[in-house]
This record gives structure tokens, C-alpha cells and sequence, in this order.
């Protein structure tokens, strides 16, 4: 075996003890859960803003976004939903750079994960507790959920993971929402057949058991764009695209069908400002078009305190992975979709 235990084993109860919600502040996250769920059903028609930053990396910025984030989100709340992009694990395509706050909890360059997964609790719990919002993160490594699955409302599974049986398996048993994103190649049947796996129940290994899910009904499409073989950005947030994913869904017959446009990724071709773009278009796509509005219901973007990104952590609030939409351009963004709805 080539693997170094480096840290004992994780107890897993004593970590969900870090960042514990009480039960007054559990029971105004359920309520939120149940508001989530009410909209990825039909049942309630405002829009799902899943908005924050590419990757939560540094505490102070974080929450100083939230703080914002929950006064807008007050402001805006009869038409739209606000959950808290919280991302806490970056996936890296050859395995480089900053892997996010469980890696790196000083964004130093020097991997501390004990100490990662504390700081990644208590960043969900102080955003939570300190705002009244509620939260999503990726799912890249499917074997660390349950560290935070008591704090988290909405998962994400990203375009590297989307065609691993395990993160298909495990989204299976997720109670909350679970948005699936097409793979990089833009291959939507391989998006719906993991929406498919991770809607149906499912027997696996998992924590060193054999367990059964009953499957998620809230699992998801999220569409981000994909590249071509020469790795041209290409984007699916057009019309076409729109009404293409749309058949998918109806030929399947997957239970509450619900798309999440990703404005950002290969959709933008990582030019943050193309965000805006991206949301008024569909917009008005949606307008134009009643299947788009029926089943388009959702916008991801990414966004922090200042425009872009930076190499090194040297602007406080500004990204250090993908660019990013500021602040004053979010809260103009967020409005102006609040006053087209």
C-alpha cells in the first residue's frame, strides 16, 4: 500500500459537534430547506439564486459577503430565493493549485486538512447562523458529506464528477436538492443519465457499509457550457439548447424537472462580466418562451466583493480561482432580474 495514515481516524459525531446548530437556529434553516424543496417541486414560483464566490477562501470576505448578500436577499425576497454559493473543495484538472478551504485553511500553499474540515463547519455554521441564510457546496469528494450534510441545503455535482458511479450513487441518498452539471465535453445524455442514477435508489458500499438509498427526487440539471475537442468554449444557455434539454427531460420522465443556468464556466468562457449577458438573455428567453419559463428556474453565479481574480490573496474579497462579478455589479444584477420577473 502507498497509503500514509498522516492523522487518526475522524469521528465523524465529533466533528458534526463543531458548528452544531441549536435547535431554534435548525429549526429556521428547515424552514428554508422546505421553502428550497417547494420551488425545485413547482410549488412555489420564485426564482433560485444559488450566488457567491468561485471558492470560499477566506473567512472574513466570506462573511462579510453573506452580511451583504442577506440584506439583498431580504430586499428581493417575494420574487427570488437566495442560497449562498459556500464552496469549499476546487476541483483541479491535473491535480494543481489551490483545492480550496479543506485543503488549505491560510490559502498558503500548505495542506492542513484536520484543520480545513473544522474551518469548513465553521464557515457554514457562522453564514448560517450570522445571516439566516442557507448554504451550497460541491460535492467533489463524495466520502467527506458527511462532514457537513447537516449544514449543507444544496449540492452540487460538478462537470469532472457528473459521470463517477460513486458521486451518481451517493447523490442518490442526499435529502436536499442535488444539481447535476453536464460534463466539460457538454454531453447532456451523460448529465441526464446521472440525474436518472442519482433519482432511483441505489445499493453500494459507502463509510465501510453496505447501504440502500431510496433516491433523490430533487436531483437536477445545471447547464455551465462545455468545451469541443480543441477546447473551444461552447456554450447551452441558448434557445435551442434550452428547448433540446427540455425534450430530454420529457422523453425521460424524471420527477420534478428543474434547469439551473450556470453563468459562468464554459457558458461565460470564464469572462465574468458575460454573466450579466448570459442572465438577461434567458431572461427574456424565458419571456418569450412558456416550456423555457416552466422548467428554467435557476441561475448560478459567481460572486464576491471585487470584479475578477487575482493569483495571490493580496485583494481582500476578490477570487483566487475563477473570476468573479463584485459587488456593486451583483447587487445591480440582482435587482434588475428582481424588477424583470
Amino acid at each position: 500500500m502507498t497509503f500514509k495514515e498522516v492523522s487518526p481516524k475522524i469521528n465523524i459525531d465529533a466533528v458534526k459537534m463543531l458548528g452544531h446548530l441549536n435547535s431554534k437556529q435548525y429549526e429556521q434553516k428547515l424552514a428554508r430547506d422546505k421553502t428550497l424543496e417547494a420551488i425545485i417541486k413547482g410549488e412555489d414560483n420564485r426564482l433560485l439564486l444559488i450566488i457567491g464566490p468561485c471558492s470560499s477562501d477566506n473567512e472574513e470576505a466570506v462573511l462579510e459577503y453573506a452580511h451583504r448578500l442577506a440584506r439583498l436577499q431580504e430586499q428581493v425576497k417575494e420574487k427570488i430565493f437566495i442560497v449562498m454559493r459556500v464552496y469549499t473543495a476546487k476541483p483541479r484538472t491535473n491535480g494543481d493549485g489551490y483545492k480550496g478551504l479543506i485543503h488549505e485553511p491560510d490559502a498558503d500553499g500548505h495542506t492542513d486538512l484536520i484543520n480545513g474540515i473544522k474551518m469548513v463547519r465553521d464557515l457554514h455554521y457562522k453564514v448560517i447562523t450570522e445571516t439566516g441564510l442557507t448554504t451550497a457546496d460541491e460535492m467533489l469528494y463524495p466520502e467527506n458529506l458527511p462532514l457537513v450534510d447537516d449544514l449543507v441545503s444544496y449540492i452540487a455535482v460538478g462537470a469532472r464528477s457528473v459521470e463517477n458511479q460513486q458521486h451518481r450513487f451517493v447523490a442518490s441518498g442526499i435529502d436536499a436538492p442535488t444539481g447535476m452539471k453536464n460534463p466539460t465535453s457538454g454531453n447532456l445524455k451523460v448529465m441526464f443519465n446521472s440525474i436518472y442514477a442519482a433519482q432511483h435508489d441505489q445499493d453500494f458500499l459507502f463509510g465501510g457499509s453496505e447501504v440502500q438509498t431510496s433516491g433523490n427526487s430533487l436531483a437536477h440539471a445545471i447547464l455551465r457550457g462545455g468545451q469541443d475537442e480543441n477546447g473551444k468554449h461552447i456554450a447551452n444557455y441558448y434557445t435551442d439548447n434550452l428547448l433540446d434539454t427540455i425534450e430530454i427531460y420529457e422523453k425521460m420522465g424524471l420527477k420534478n424537472p428543474f434547469i439551473v443556468i450556470d453563468t459562468n464556466h464554459d457558458n461565460s468562457g470564464k469572462k465574468y462580466m458575460e454573466q450579466i449577458r448570459i442572465v438577461r438573455q434567458t431572461l427574456v428567453n424565458r419571456d418569450w418562451d412558456d416550456k423555457i419559463r416552466q422548467y428554467v428556474r435557476g441561475f448560478m453565479i459567481e460572486s464576491y466583493l471585487e470584479d475578477g481574480r487575482q493569483d495571490k490573496p493580496e485583494i481582500f474579497g476578490k477570487s483566487i480561482t475563477d473570476p468573479c462579478l463584485g459587488w456593486d455589479k451583483t447587487e445591480a444584477l440582482v435587482n434588475e432580474i428582481y424588477e424583470k420577473l
